[in-house]
């Protein structure tokens, strides 16, 4: 990589703005998802765990067709990934808003997830990574930020449109401006000049730390899966548990807002934190910041004291959320860069996918969201233990290579 030069280029931060718009609209799509669970069950008589079953479809597709992209990615490049992605974002909720059953329901939303999310999220943001050569943790950090953004937005206006037009005319709304925002943004979509150089060259490319790419990312894989159940039951039930003790619709999503408005900082933040201590120790920081925090939404009944926790944890969870981009960012090769991203993505996926279920499972067992909260804490503290181990596999091997 000697012939590429040091300095950051100049559009290494058109590429931040175009993938923080396509990711400011497919995880706000996610998010707004739990605006449309009661809806969408009072209109088809669907449980709330089956509603919520949207989620996990959307994951998992999420998950399945990364790992595909990924290695598309490292292959041939994404130029085109964000032409696609927005194709198929605006065609799954068009179709949503035609919908009639379950089946529907979960097909349009894996539509959506495998040819839309799956594409804007691992592939692209390995490809923004590789832009930078100086505080690559600071330019993450804001091009995650545009997905806590559309997570604020989204719902919020969403929600809006539910309450006077129904859901129906929410889905079609959605599908026209997506059209209108993502393609224009997808069509300045270019690959990082070092991972074009790493994909042709048949040089290795030197790396510094300690352990191989296989086992750090077999580390991370091991704590996202619960870190992600921890930071999707509120994602996903938070305007549900706040709406089902009379809240408002209203303020139920400017609760969500603040969440993820707070979750830009956050991830910005947590980019940056990356750059100065160590992407792994800010990712144990933020982790713990969520575990501790995401079990107190069900006690919570003040409306500033929500205000305050939804802060608090959005600052967090989404500071984790950037934690695990700097991370495999410091740890892999440019080469590996999509296909490591994407497998980390497949098990993100699978545990947003598995706490928004079990969300909406211990609500339908116990009529009440308190053991789901509790589910997540749990979750976010198992997260802990193996990054606390995970970091102290690095130290050890540290002082074996000394």
């Amino acid at each position: 990589m000697n012939n590429i030069s040091d300095r950051d280029p100049s559009y290494a931060w058109v590429m931040v703005a175009c993938v923080f718009i396509l990711s400011a609209l497919s995880f706000g799509t996610l998010a707004s998802l739990s605006v449309f669970l009661k809806p969408l069950s009072l209109e088809f008589g669907w449980s709330r765990g089956q509603a919520s079953f949207g989620y996990t479809v959307i994951s998992f597709a999420s998950a399945l067709f990364g790992v595909f992209w990924g290695y598309i990615a490292d292959k041939y490049g994404t130029r085109w990934f964000g032409i696609v992605a927005a194709l198929a974002m605006s065609l799954s909720l068009f179709l949503l808003s035609k919908q009639t059953s379950i089946y529907h329901f979960y097909g349009f939303y894996f539509l959506f997830g495998a040819f839309g999310n799956a594409m804007v999220t691992a592939p692209l943001f390995a490809n923004v990574g590789f832009w930078f050569r100086k505080n690559p943790g600071l330019a993450l950090g804001i091009t995650a930020a545009g997905g806590a953004v559309g997570q604020g937005l989204i719902p919020y206006y969403s929600g809006v449109i539910i309450e006077t037009d129904g859901w129906q005319a929410a889905y079609y709304f959605m599908a026209i401006i997506y059209l209108a925002i993502a393609i224009p943004a997808a069509l300045f979509i270019r690959e990082s000049p070092w991972r074009e150089q790493a994909r042709t060259s048949l040089v290795e490319e030197p790396r510094d730390f300690p352990l191989s790419e296989k086992e750090a990312i077999t580390w991370l894989c091991s704590a996202v899966i619960f870190c992600c159940i921890c930071m999707s039951v509120p994602i996903v039930h938070l305007v549900p548990l706040l709406t089902d003790t009379e809240f408002s619709m209203e303020f139920a999503t400017s609760v969500l807002m603040v969440l993820m408005f707070c979750g830009a900082f956050g991830r910005i933040l947590g980019g940056k934190l990356g750059d100065m201590i160590g992407a792994l120790p800010a990712y144990i920081l933020m982790s713990l910041g969520q575990a501790i925090s995401v079990i107190w939404f069900p006690y919570i009944t003040d409306p500033m004291g929500l205000y305050l926790l939804a802060a608090f944890f959005g600052f967090t969870y989404s500071g984790v959320m950037s934690s695990i981009l700097v991370c495999t960012r410091m740890m892999v090769s440019a080469k590996f860069a999509g296909r490591a991203n994407s497998i980390g993505s497949f098990f993100g996926w699978l545990g947003m996918g598995m706490g928004g279920f079990f969300g909406g499972y211990f609500f339908d067992l116990y009529g009440d969201y308190f053991w789901s909260f509790a589910f997540a804490s749990i979750m976010g503290g198992i997260n802990l233990l193996v990054l606390l181990r995970f970091l102290a596999r690095i130290n050890s091997r540290k002082v074996v290579t000394e």
